[in-house]
């Protein structure tokens, strides 16, 4: 039950996060003249809507993001008489801009409200999680700095503590598995016996809390390597795409191909039924902060593509780009994301990621 409770708390959470990313649009929108058509939270049929202030409100039934309508948002849109005034592509360049821009950074602004709120309370990864003098040190040589320990000796790892009992009981020897720079890598490190006197080992925390002050510093820095980390796997997205078809067909899960909201609600699920909340909390901040890097490439019909576009209608100096000569390319890139999308989900659901 509370693994159930974890994946529809989790999926309405980036539900959630999807529509405030439309709303940063609409706010935005209406706080520079620009004329709003709609705003709906979720897609598919309509349940209900509501009019005010010339702007039509609704919730639709599946609970998948949402959209905002701004009149104008190309050249080509069909304006009224009464939008043609108001229409988006008649601002300023950097009003445009600053209204593209808004879904993304909100949810930037999530991501940071989500890890202070992980720091203050239930902790944020130890970002120095010592090995005690009491661990056999002679793995190092096969190690290197950044490796993910996932198992040891068949023993998934999932937490530092797992880590230091597997290598603890182990001599001699020994198989582990990494995560290294994005490839799962089979190593076989030898352990020596060892012998402990009179030592009560410490181990490390994984989480560490912190105080409000302090709690800003560790939520910038741990944001900004949520932020690498997104980079990384943005960079790498295409060629990981054939690993996703292989694990639908039966193929070992790489932990590091891209997840659908199915995957990412899934682990939330997971984390939830486990008890680890702190992972839940993180987890949902990595999905916010990849998402407000995903929507900046420059690449239609997302909003990096439309800033782009923006931009090169400043510079040349001769009104609004002629949308019919960019719909072929554009059509490609939304057959090709929805086909991604399909895959990403189908591997979600026969061939899931899985925290440990």
């Amino acid at each position: 039950m509370a693994y159930v409770i974890g994946v529809v708390i989790f999926a309405l959470a980036l539900s959630l996060s999807v529509a405030l990313h439309e709303a940063g649009h609409l706010f935005t929108a209406r706080a520079f003249g620009m004329r709003v058509r709609r705003f709906f939270v979720g897609r598919g049929p309509t349940l209900f809507s509501v009019r005010r202030g010339g702007i039509e409100y609704g919730v639709k039934a599946l609970p998948l993001g949402g959209f905002c309508d701004i009149a104008g948002l190309t050249a080509l849109d069909e304006l009224t008489p009464a939008e043609e005034p108001r229409a988006m592509w008649r601002h300023a360049t950097w009003k445009r801009i600053v209204v593209l821009a808004s879904g993304s950074v909100t949810h930037v602004l999530l991501a940071l409200t989500i890890v202070y709120a992980a720091a203050v309370s239930t902790g944020l990864p130890n970002p120095s999680p010592t090995v005690p003098p009491v661990v056999a040190s002679s793995a190092a040589p096969a190690l290197l700095p950044g490796d993910r320990i996932l198992a040891v000796r068949g023993q998934p790892t999932p937490e530092w503590d797992d880590v230091v009992a597997r290598v603890r009981a182990s001599s001699g020897p020994t198989p582990i598995i990494v995560s290294r720079t994005g490839e799962t890598l089979r190593l076989t490190v030898d352990v020596p016996a060892t012998r402990r006197i009179g030592v009560t080992a410490q181990l490390p925390p994984a989480f560490v809390t912190y105080g409000p002050g302090a709690a800003v510093g560790a939520t910038l820095a741990y944001t900004g390597d949520l932020t690498t980390g997104s980079l990384q796997q943005l960079a790498r997205f295409p060629e990981r795409v054939p690993a996703v078809v292989s694990a639908i067909g039966g193929g070992e899960r790489d932990p590091d191909t891209p997840v659908s909201m199915v995957g990412a609600s899934r682990l939330g699920g997971e984390a939830a039924d486990r008890g680890l909340w702190p992972v839940f909390l993180l987890l949902l901040a990595s999905f916010n902060l990849f998402m407000a890097l995903f929507n900046l490439l420059p690449l239609l019909p997302l909003d990096g593509g439309h800033i782009m576009i923006a931009w090169y209608e400043k510079l040349r100096g001769r009104g609004p780009v002629d949308y019919t000569r960019l719909l072929p390319l554009t059509v490609a890139l939304m057959i090709a994301g929805g086909a991604i999308m399909l895959l990403t989900v189908a591997a979600d659901v026969v061939n899931p990621i899985r925290l440990s």
